[in-house]
């Protein structure tokens, strides 16, 4: 797999090292920056499959730099320090790190570090994109369980004919359950509104 990988570096000569090894794994653009100040515009611009990052201790800057990347533009990160303790390893991770590995960095280090963190990453946004789906669908059931309450208590209904009186409505307007308990809900509040 042919990685674009994005390779911020403060030491030039370490960074042609890694280049050349990434170069030669078969890995066809590799993009350098010296710093972590601007990630967020690089990686915009870019669009990096993976961002490596090299320092020599993590910094509460560097780390905020990561924090927004994983928020706006999920990548795998993959962090090699020289120095570290449980504080940075533990900030690096909330910050979206996939893989930190300390004792700094090393060409022949890297594609398996690379693959791993690829792998530990794919499965993370797995869950978050399953978690995300499951809070929708809960949050969906409950607008539909309170517009049902609304239907029972002001049209007498029972549950059952409140839900199909809902399903009913929303087959005949083609659109989805949820949005036609939102608004039953939405004209309820603005009908029980002092």
């Amino acid at each position: 797999m042919v990685l674009r990988i994005l390779l911020v570096d403060e030491n030039a000569e370490r960074c042609r090292l890694v280049e050349a090894a990434l170069t030669a794994a078969g890995h066809g653009v590799v993009t350098t920056a010296s710093g972590t100040e601007n990630l967020l515009a690089r990686v915009r611009e870019i669009e990096p499959d993976v961002i490596i990052v090299d320092l020599d201790a993590p910094n509460r800057d560097a780390l905020e730099h990561m924090r927004s990347v994983s928020r706006e533009r999920p990548k795998p990160i993959v962090m090699f320090v020289d120095q570290s303790d449980d504080v940075a390893i533990g900030e690096a991770i909330r910050a979206g790190v996939s893989a930190y590995v300390v004792d700094g960095l090393s060409p022949h280090r890297v594609k398996p570090v690379l693959e791993a963190a690829i792998a530990r990453f794919q499965a993370f946004q797995a869950m978050r994109d399953e978690l995300e789906k499951t809070r929708a669908t809960l949050a969906e059931r409950k607008r539909i369980e309170r517009a049902k309450g609304i239907l029972m208590q002001q049209r007498g209904m029972t549950e059952d004919e409140a839900y199909k009186a809902l399903r009913k409505l929303a087959m005949d307007r083609g659109k989805p359950l949820a949005e036609i308990a939102e608004q039953v809900i939405s004209i309820s509040e603005l009908l029980t509104k002092d």
